[in-house]
């Protein structure tokens, strides 16, 4: 397993040793103990599964201290792009984002700590998203920002994504408050 940072602290590229044979693939997503040696050592309470098809866009998502998430992302099947934005107002990097594109080949897994948003636009059709997270859910403190926010300019490369109606009522960056 290889452990890559980013530009923005904390954030982690993870690049699994994977096992190939005439009989297909293996590989371990998550191992504890591999996971600690390399310094993250974050505890994971709750796995997520979604399943998408092609052109749908999740977030920009975030959940508020004190059940802020930490999040272990992984593709099972298909292609995702998939970004986090800095909400941590006293970083150097603040309001900055990460994007990478993580899909069932390259079997990518990126790490967020808390403090970060995040989101995801799936590449393929039935696209299978997977992560593991530090906190439980908690709807009372889920938050998100507009996808498509002006002042983090991210290029999502799509015009008209399939995005919920919770989602299109995310604030804007301009009008939010960090309580990171």
């Amino acid at each position: 397993m290889e452990v890559k940072d980013t530009f923005i602290e904390g954030l982690k590229v993870i690049t699994p040793d994977v096992f190939h044979d005439n009989r297909g693939y293996f590989y371990e997503s998550y191992n504890r103990k591999r996971f600690f040696d390399a310094g993250l050592t974050m505890n994971f309470v709750q796995d997520n599964e979604s399943m998408s098809t092609k052109g749908v866009l999740r977030g920009l998502h975030f959940q508020n201290p004190p059940y802020s998430q930490g999040k272990l992302i992984r593709v099972i099947k298909g292609e995702v792009l998939d970004v986090a934005v800095d909400l941590r107002k006293n970083s150097p990097t603040y309001g900055q984002h990460y994007k990478l594109l993580i899909n069932e080949d390259n079997k990518l897994m990126f790490y967020i700590p808390q403090g970060f948003a995040h989101g995801f636009l799936t590449m393929k059709d039935n696209t299978v998203f997977s992560y593991k997270c530090t906190d439980f859910y908690n709807k009372e403190s889920e938050s998100g920002i507009i996808w498509n926010d002006p002042l983090l300019n991210i290029d999502w490369n799509i015009k008209d994504p399939v995005i919920s109606e919770k989602d299109k009522h995310n604030i804007a960056f301009k009008d939010f408050v960090s309580p990171f």
